[in-house]
Protein backbone atom coordinates (compact mmCIF):
# COMPACT_ATOMS: atom_id res chain seq x y z
CA UNK A 1 0.00 0.00 0.00
CA UNK A 2 1.30 3.35 -0.94
CA UNK A 3 2.67 5.74 2.40
CA UNK A 4 0.51 8.40 4.50
CA UNK A 5 0.46 11.52 3.38
CA UNK A 6 2.46 10.81 0.12
CA UNK A 7 1.98 12.60 -2.77
CA UNK A 8 0.33 10.94 -6.26
CA UNK A 9 2.57 11.31 -9.05
CA UNK A 10 1.08 12.78 -12.08
CA UNK A 11 4.51 12.85 -14.42
CA UNK A 12 8.29 11.70 -14.55
CA UNK A 13 10.95 13.40 -15.41
CA UNK A 14 14.05 11.72 -17.11
CA UNK A 15 17.20 11.29 -16.10
CA UNK A 16 18.01 10.25 -19.19
CA UNK A 17 21.88 11.85 -19.69
CA UNK A 18 21.66 14.98 -17.38
CA UNK A 19 24.96 14.23 -15.71
CA UNK A 20 26.55 14.84 -18.71
CA UNK A 21 27.98 17.99 -19.11
CA UNK A 22 26.13 20.08 -22.12
CA UNK A 23 29.54 19.72 -24.77
CA UNK A 24 29.14 15.50 -24.14
CA UNK A 25 25.14 15.86 -24.34
CA UNK A 26 25.79 17.74 -27.60
CA UNK A 27 28.28 15.28 -29.57
CA UNK A 28 25.82 12.47 -28.16
CA UNK A 29 22.78 14.50 -29.88
CA UNK A 30 25.23 14.88 -33.35
CA UNK A 31 25.95 11.10 -33.14
CA UNK A 32 22.38 9.28 -32.37
CA UNK A 33 20.32 11.90 -34.63
CA UNK A 34 22.96 10.88 -37.27
CA UNK A 35 22.38 6.96 -36.22
CA UNK A 36 18.48 7.55 -36.24
CA UNK A 37 18.13 9.23 -39.82
CA UNK A 38 20.58 6.23 -41.19
CA UNK A 39 18.35 4.14 -39.53
CA UNK A 40 14.90 5.79 -41.08
CA UNK A 41 16.65 5.86 -44.75
CA UNK A 42 18.42 2.46 -44.69
CA UNK A 43 14.74 0.93 -43.80
CA UNK A 44 12.86 2.98 -46.09
CA UNK A 45 15.27 2.03 -48.77
CA UNK A 46 14.87 -1.75 -48.12
CA UNK A 47 11.21 -2.04 -47.65
CA UNK A 48 11.28 0.29 -51.24
CA UNK A 49 13.62 -1.73 -52.86
CA UNK A 50 11.64 -4.79 -52.09
CA UNK A 51 8.50 -3.95 -52.95
CA UNK A 52 9.66 -2.63 -56.63
CA UNK A 53 12.06 -5.76 -57.52
CA UNK A 54 9.97 -8.66 -58.65
CA UNK A 55 13.23 -10.65 -58.17
CA UNK A 56 12.93 -9.89 -54.28
CA UNK A 57 9.22 -10.75 -53.79
CA UNK A 58 10.09 -14.13 -51.86
CA UNK A 59 9.27 -14.58 -48.22
CA UNK A 60 13.09 -14.09 -46.84
CA UNK A 61 12.11 -10.30 -48.24
CA UNK A 62 8.97 -10.24 -47.26
CA UNK A 63 10.48 -10.73 -43.58
CA UNK A 64 12.78 -8.07 -44.00
CA UNK A 65 10.82 -6.01 -44.81
CA UNK A 66 8.38 -6.49 -42.06
CA UNK A 67 11.15 -6.30 -40.06
CA UNK A 68 12.28 -2.82 -41.34
CA UNK A 69 9.11 -1.81 -40.95
CA UNK A 70 8.78 -2.96 -37.31
CA UNK A 71 12.61 -1.38 -36.79
CA UNK A 72 11.40 2.15 -38.13
CA UNK A 73 7.99 2.36 -35.57
CA UNK A 74 10.37 0.93 -32.84
CA UNK A 75 12.92 3.81 -32.97
CA UNK A 76 10.26 6.50 -33.48
CA UNK A 77 9.18 5.64 -30.37
CA UNK A 78 12.09 5.94 -28.55
CA UNK A 79 14.82 7.77 -30.27
CA UNK A 80 12.80 11.40 -30.60
CA UNK A 81 12.02 11.88 -27.40
CA UNK A 82 15.71 10.76 -26.59
CA UNK A 83 17.10 13.28 -28.40
CA UNK A 84 15.15 16.19 -27.12
CA UNK A 85 16.26 15.23 -23.80
CA UNK A 86 19.87 15.40 -24.46
CA UNK A 87 19.10 19.24 -25.69
CA UNK A 88 16.96 20.05 -23.01
CA UNK A 89 17.72 17.57 -19.75
CA UNK A 90 14.66 16.36 -16.90
CA UNK A 91 11.94 16.47 -19.57
CA UNK A 92 8.66 15.70 -18.35
CA UNK A 93 6.17 13.37 -19.53
CA UNK A 94 2.88 12.41 -18.03
CA UNK A 95 1.91 8.67 -16.78
CA UNK A 96 -0.62 8.68 -19.83
CA UNK A 97 2.20 9.53 -22.10
CA UNK A 98 5.09 7.26 -20.47
CA UNK A 99 2.35 4.47 -20.61
CA UNK A 100 2.25 4.92 -24.31
CA UNK A 101 5.61 5.06 -24.91
CA UNK A 102 6.04 1.48 -23.07
CA UNK A 103 3.28 -0.05 -25.02
CA UNK A 104 4.80 0.93 -28.57
CA UNK A 105 8.13 0.09 -27.57
CA UNK A 106 7.41 -3.14 -26.20
CA UNK A 107 4.87 -4.02 -29.29
CA UNK A 108 7.34 -3.35 -31.80
CA UNK A 109 10.61 -5.03 -29.84
CA UNK A 110 8.76 -8.31 -28.88
CA UNK A 111 7.26 -8.42 -33.14
CA UNK A 112 10.97 -7.83 -34.05
CA UNK A 113 12.23 -10.85 -32.14
CA UNK A 114 9.57 -12.73 -33.49
CA UNK A 115 9.95 -11.75 -36.91
CA UNK A 116 13.55 -12.84 -36.42
CA UNK A 117 12.25 -16.16 -35.62
CA UNK A 118 10.25 -16.48 -38.25
CA UNK A 119 13.05 -15.63 -40.60
CA UNK A 120 15.11 -18.10 -39.01
CA UNK A 121 12.56 -20.62 -40.05
CA UNK A 122 12.14 -19.42 -43.55
CA UNK A 123 16.33 -20.28 -43.58
CA UNK A 124 15.37 -23.85 -41.98
CA UNK A 125 13.07 -24.90 -44.47
CA UNK A 126 14.70 -23.09 -47.32
CA UNK A 127 17.99 -25.13 -46.91
CA UNK A 128 16.30 -28.11 -44.94
CA UNK A 129 13.62 -29.27 -47.41
CA UNK A 130 14.01 -27.07 -50.23
CA UNK A 131 11.45 -29.12 -52.59
CA UNK A 132 8.86 -28.43 -50.45
CA UNK A 133 9.95 -24.40 -49.65
CA UNK A 134 7.36 -23.23 -51.81
CA UNK A 135 4.83 -25.38 -50.53
CA UNK A 136 5.37 -24.59 -46.75
CA UNK A 137 6.47 -20.88 -46.66
CA UNK A 138 3.14 -20.12 -49.21
CA UNK A 139 2.41 -16.46 -48.89
CA UNK A 140 -0.64 -17.29 -46.69
CA UNK A 141 2.03 -18.98 -44.09
CA UNK A 142 4.17 -15.88 -44.40
CA UNK A 143 1.53 -13.61 -43.53
CA UNK A 144 0.52 -15.86 -40.58
CA UNK A 145 3.67 -15.47 -39.16
CA UNK A 146 4.34 -11.99 -39.83
CA UNK A 147 0.93 -11.43 -38.46
CA UNK A 148 1.17 -13.68 -35.36
CA UNK A 149 4.14 -12.27 -34.05
CA UNK A 150 2.74 -8.79 -34.04
CA UNK A 151 -0.26 -10.51 -32.18
CA UNK A 152 2.62 -11.64 -29.55
CA UNK A 153 3.90 -8.44 -29.43
CA UNK A 154 0.11 -6.19 -29.06
CA UNK A 155 -0.55 -9.07 -26.15
CA UNK A 156 2.75 -9.23 -24.02
CA UNK A 157 2.93 -5.00 -24.30
CA UNK A 158 -0.70 -5.21 -22.77
CA UNK A 159 0.26 -7.48 -20.58
CA UNK A 160 3.58 -5.83 -19.10
CA UNK A 161 2.01 -2.28 -19.40
CA UNK A 162 -1.47 -3.46 -17.64
CA UNK A 163 1.35 -4.81 -14.77
CA UNK A 164 3.15 -1.63 -14.43
CA UNK A 165 0.70 1.37 -14.30
CA UNK A 166 -1.65 -0.71 -12.07
CA UNK A 167 0.66 0.43 -9.55
CA UNK A 168 0.64 3.16 -7.49
CA UNK A 169 3.42 5.75 -7.94
CA UNK A 170 4.38 8.28 -5.58
CA UNK A 171 6.72 10.89 -4.29
CA UNK A 172 9.99 9.62 -6.25
CA UNK A 173 8.85 10.39 -10.07
CA UNK A 174 12.63 10.61 -11.43
CA UNK A 175 12.87 7.70 -14.51
CA UNK A 176 16.11 6.69 -13.89
CA UNK A 177 16.80 6.09 -17.85
CA UNK A 178 16.02 7.52 -20.88
CA UNK A 179 12.50 6.27 -22.36
CA UNK A 180 9.62 4.80 -20.30
CA UNK A 181 11.02 0.97 -19.46
CA UNK A 182 9.88 -1.78 -17.61
CA UNK A 183 12.75 -2.28 -14.65
CA UNK A 184 13.10 1.62 -13.97
CA UNK A 185 8.99 2.55 -13.56
CA UNK A 186 9.23 -0.77 -11.03
CA UNK A 187 12.02 1.25 -8.72
CA UNK A 188 9.57 4.59 -8.41
CA UNK A 189 6.32 2.64 -7.12
CA UNK A 190 5.96 2.77 -3.88
CA UNK A 191 4.37 -0.70 -3.26
CA UNK A 192 5.61 -4.34 -3.32
CA UNK A 193 6.61 -5.15 -6.81
CA UNK A 194 7.73 -8.82 -6.61
CA UNK A 195 4.10 -9.67 -8.43
CA UNK A 196 5.07 -7.91 -11.48
CA UNK A 197 8.75 -8.31 -11.31
CA UNK A 198 8.22 -12.11 -11.49
CA UNK A 199 5.18 -11.21 -14.43
CA UNK A 200 8.59 -9.44 -15.96
CA UNK A 201 10.48 -12.51 -15.69
CA UNK A 202 8.26 -14.32 -17.08
CA UNK A 203 7.54 -12.60 -20.29
CA UNK A 204 11.23 -11.83 -20.65
CA UNK A 205 11.66 -15.43 -21.12
CA UNK A 206 8.40 -16.02 -23.30
CA UNK A 207 9.90 -13.50 -25.98
CA UNK A 208 13.33 -13.85 -25.27
CA UNK A 209 14.37 -17.30 -24.57
CA UNK A 210 11.88 -19.06 -26.13
CA UNK A 211 12.73 -17.24 -29.71
CA UNK A 212 16.40 -17.65 -29.05
CA UNK A 213 15.98 -21.78 -28.70
CA UNK A 214 13.69 -21.67 -31.75
CA UNK A 215 16.92 -20.12 -33.46
CA UNK A 216 19.20 -22.29 -32.09
CA UNK A 217 17.45 -25.39 -32.72
CA UNK A 218 17.24 -24.15 -36.37
CA UNK A 219 20.79 -23.24 -36.74
CA UNK A 220 21.95 -26.77 -35.33
CA UNK A 221 20.23 -28.69 -38.06
CA UNK A 222 20.90 -26.23 -40.91
CA UNK A 223 24.56 -26.05 -40.12
CA UNK A 224 24.56 -30.21 -39.82
CA UNK A 225 22.69 -30.04 -43.71
CA UNK A 226 25.06 -27.56 -44.88
CA UNK A 227 27.89 -29.62 -43.56
CA UNK A 228 26.18 -32.71 -45.84
CA UNK A 229 26.74 -30.78 -49.07
CA UNK A 230 29.34 -32.41 -50.91
CA UNK A 231 30.63 -29.48 -53.01
CA UNK A 232 32.37 -26.51 -51.50
CA UNK A 233 30.65 -23.52 -53.61
CA UNK A 234 27.26 -24.90 -52.32
CA UNK A 235 28.49 -24.95 -48.55
CA UNK A 236 29.75 -21.46 -49.54
CA UNK A 237 26.35 -20.23 -51.05
CA UNK A 238 24.20 -21.81 -48.18
CA UNK A 239 26.48 -20.21 -45.29
CA UNK A 240 25.92 -16.68 -46.98
CA UNK A 241 22.15 -17.17 -47.01
CA UNK A 242 22.28 -17.22 -43.52
CA UNK A 243 24.77 -15.62 -41.97
CA UNK A 244 23.15 -11.93 -42.08
CA UNK A 245 20.47 -13.04 -40.14
CA UNK A 246 22.62 -14.65 -37.61
CA UNK A 247 24.62 -11.50 -37.60
CA UNK A 248 20.91 -9.60 -36.56
CA UNK A 249 20.16 -12.18 -34.10
CA UNK A 250 23.15 -12.40 -32.16
CA UNK A 251 23.30 -9.16 -31.24
CA UNK A 252 19.63 -8.33 -31.17
CA UNK A 253 18.97 -11.26 -28.45
CA UNK A 254 21.83 -10.79 -26.60
CA UNK A 255 21.95 -7.00 -26.15
CA UNK A 256 18.20 -7.83 -25.00
CA UNK A 257 18.97 -10.57 -22.93
CA UNK A 258 22.05 -8.91 -20.66
CA UNK A 259 19.02 -6.32 -19.80
CA UNK A 260 16.03 -8.25 -19.26
CA UNK A 261 17.29 -12.20 -18.45
CA UNK A 262 19.78 -11.03 -15.54
CA UNK A 263 18.80 -11.67 -12.03
CA UNK A 264 17.63 -8.21 -10.01
CA UNK A 265 20.50 -8.67 -7.21
CA UNK A 266 22.72 -7.88 -10.62
CA UNK A 267 21.07 -4.86 -11.71
CA UNK A 268 22.78 -1.91 -12.44
CA UNK A 269 20.58 1.34 -14.30
CA UNK A 270 23.42 3.08 -14.89
CA UNK A 271 25.13 -0.07 -17.12
CA UNK A 272 21.83 -0.87 -18.17
CA UNK A 273 21.47 2.48 -19.70
CA UNK A 274 24.79 2.23 -21.80
CA UNK A 275 23.40 -1.05 -23.41
CA UNK A 276 19.89 0.24 -23.93
CA UNK A 277 21.74 2.68 -25.96
CA UNK A 278 22.97 -0.29 -28.26
CA UNK A 279 20.01 -1.57 -28.59
CA UNK A 280 17.22 1.25 -29.30
CA UNK A 281 19.99 3.02 -31.14
CA UNK A 282 22.46 0.81 -32.60
CA UNK A 283 21.16 -2.07 -33.07
CA UNK A 284 18.13 -0.63 -35.68
CA UNK A 285 20.54 0.19 -38.05
CA UNK A 286 22.35 -3.58 -38.08
CA UNK A 287 19.43 -4.25 -39.61
CA UNK A 288 19.76 -1.96 -42.59
CA UNK A 289 23.71 -2.34 -43.22
CA UNK A 290 24.05 -5.61 -42.25
CA UNK A 291 21.63 -6.73 -45.00
CA UNK A 292 22.51 -4.45 -47.17
CA UNK A 293 25.82 -4.97 -47.21
CA UNK A 294 26.25 -8.52 -46.83
CA UNK A 295 23.54 -9.54 -49.14
CA UNK A 296 24.46 -9.89 -52.96
CA UNK A 297 21.06 -9.63 -53.94
CA UNK A 298 19.55 -6.46 -51.76
CA UNK A 299 23.05 -5.01 -53.25
CA UNK A 300 21.94 -5.88 -56.99
CA UNK A 301 18.46 -4.53 -56.62
CA UNK A 302 19.46 -1.32 -55.49
CA UNK A 303 22.18 -0.48 -58.53
CA UNK A 304 19.33 -1.11 -60.73
CA UNK A 305 16.94 0.86 -58.46
CA UNK A 306 20.01 4.07 -58.87
CA UNK A 307 20.77 3.12 -62.19
CA UNK A 308 24.08 1.85 -61.72
CA UNK A 309 24.66 -1.45 -63.86
CA UNK A 310 24.28 -4.78 -62.02
CA UNK A 311 28.11 -6.14 -61.43
CA UNK A 312 28.16 -9.65 -63.87
CA UNK A 313 28.23 -13.00 -61.67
Amino acid sequence: MPKKNSTVVAEFLFEGFSSFGWQHRLGFFIVFLTLYLLTLSGNVIIVTIIRLDHHLHTPMYFFLSMLSISETFYTIAIIPRMLAGLLNPHQAIDIQGCATQLFFYLTFGINNCFLLTAMGYDRYVAICNPLRYSVIMSKKACILLASGSLGIGLSMAIVQVTSVFGLPFCDAFVIAHFFCDVRPLLKLACTDTTINEIINFVVSVCVLVLPMGLVFISYVVIISTILKIASTEGRKKAFATCASHLTVVIIHYGCASIIYLKPKSQNSLGKDRLISVTYTVITPLLNPVVYSLRNREVKEALRKAIGVRPLSS
